[in-house]
């Protein structure tokens, strides 16, 4: 075995690898969100006149937005309130008189009224029907030319139907159950009917002929709560009606029955065997309908229909940022140009476009929300309304606002991100 030599182990093993040289990091082309906020504010405040007339297509669309929602939610409000008032409480009895066939005529009792005002919850009641023999030309005098008078209807109706109808009188009052019960030949008409006729006093006792026969005005109306044909009819007594005409035929006649809140289902199962305790099968009760889901179809087609007219708003809006964003881009062609010289990249420029056109939106659906709310609260206050303005819907808006400036500056934005140093410098 040789020895091993030793100054092997003195020598320098040469390093097999190449040699590389250190270089610094190219330091990468930044822009803080600080600087990027700043420069788009500059870019903002540069034409202040330009940026205040682009904003207003955003402010009048998130404003529009906001006052449109907040309507609807005040006026369905009104209408729920009225709605669930005047139908809830009201029930309407059908005479259908059974399956009898020898039963043609009025099943309705003559204290019908009476029977059904002894009910717990009944306000008033009242059975009425349409008199076909007395319908149709309708005279202030006992005779004229031929061909004249005006076409009405006539109504018989006891004086429970009036207490319903709650009228609204312009003049005289409606008849009583003395007039119904004695067959008095008086009458009361709508106001549009009685301007018709000439009618506009009741100081000298005028009269409508009806097929011929005098009926006395005493009262005429120009508004009801219920039974809103009645204002385009002469509603006569029933008892007169039944003297001149007879009764009518089955299937004809009807009762309405006005109620206390609550009450109007219990009602309309006791209605039948109050009228005819051994016959209930007589009558029809029309109990009102469910008003949740009434309420709920009409504010959902007023939410539908106003939302549809705000997205329109909030178009027009987001057309006029976009418009006025690309004309500034093709005015700042040089200052684009010089930033890419200096370095600034096309994220960058893309960055700053796009933080000024959403600077719009924003500051436009803040003053949009605030004018919005504004304008309900001054439409509720002038029409003594509780004014119904959604939290959802306020903090939503300037939001809104922001992401159309947003959208409305991508093109523009896009635009100016691929102008060529070289070529904008040119120019």
């Amino acid at each position: 075995m040789r020895p091993s030599d030793p100054k092997a182990g003195d020598k320098k093993v040469s390093d097999p690898r190449p040699f590389r040289r250190r270089t610094r990091p190219v330091e990468r082309s930044r822009l803080p969100l600080r600087d990027l906020f700043a420069e788009a504010l500059a870019g903002v405040l540069q034409r202040p006149a330009r940026s205040a007339l682009t904003g207003l297509g955003t402010v009048l669309g998130v404003g529009t937005f906001v006052a449109i929602l907040g309507l609807t939610a005040t006026t369905s409000s009104q209408i729920d309130s009225r709605f669930s008032v005047l139908s809830a409480t009201e029930v309407s009895v059908e005479d259908v008189g059974g399956s009898r066939p020898e039963l043609v005529r009025l099943a309705f009792p003559a204290d019908a009224d009476a029977r059904i005002q002894r009910l717990h919850g009944v306000e008033a009641a009242g059975v009425y029907w349409p008199v076909g023999q007395a319908s149709g030309s309708v005279r202030a005098a006992p005779v004229g030319r031929q061909g004249g008078g005006e076409q009405v209807s006539v109504v018989a109706a006891s004086a429970g139907v009036l207490a319903a109808a709650e009228p609204h009188l312009v003049q005289g009052r409606t008849f009583d159950a003395w007039h119904d019960s004695t067959g008095r030949q008086v009458a009361v008409i709508g106001a549009a009917l009685a301007a018709r006729l000439g009618i506009s006093t009741l100081d000298t006792q005028p009269a409508v002929f009806l097929a011929g026969r005098p009926f006395t005005v005493i009262g005429i109306v120009d508004d009801v709560k219920r039974k809103s044909d009645l204002l385009l009819s002469v509603t006569v007594p029933r008892g007169a009606a039944a003297r001149l005409w007879g009764e009518p035929e089955r299937d004809r006649a009807k009762m309405i029955i006005s109620t206390r809140i609550g009450a109007a289902r219990q009602v309309a199962e006791e209605a039948p065997l109050a009228l005819d305790p051994a016959h209930p099968e007589y009558f029809k009760p029309v109990p009102p309908p469910d008003p949740r889901t009434l309420r709920t179809n009409v504010t959902s087609d007023l939410n539908q229909l106003f939302l549809l007219l705000a997205g329109i708003c909030l178009v027009i809006g987001a057309v006029g940022i976009a418009n006025t964003t690309l004309v500034a881009v093709l005015e700042r062609t040089g200052e684009i140009g010089l930033r890419r010289a200096l370095g600034a990249r096309g994220r960058h420029i893309t960055g700053q476009f796009l933080a000024e056109s959403a600077s719009l939106g924003l500051v436009g659906g803040l003053v949009g929300t605030s004018l919005g709310v504004l304008t309900v609260l001054g439409v509720a206050l002038a029409r003594d309304w509780t004014p119904v303005v959604d939290p959802v819907t306020v903090a939503a808006a300037p939001a809104i606002g922001l992401l159309t400036g947003l959208l409305a500056g991508v093109y523009p934005a896009w635009r100016a991100a691929r102008i060529q140093p070289a070529e904008a410098l040119r120019r």
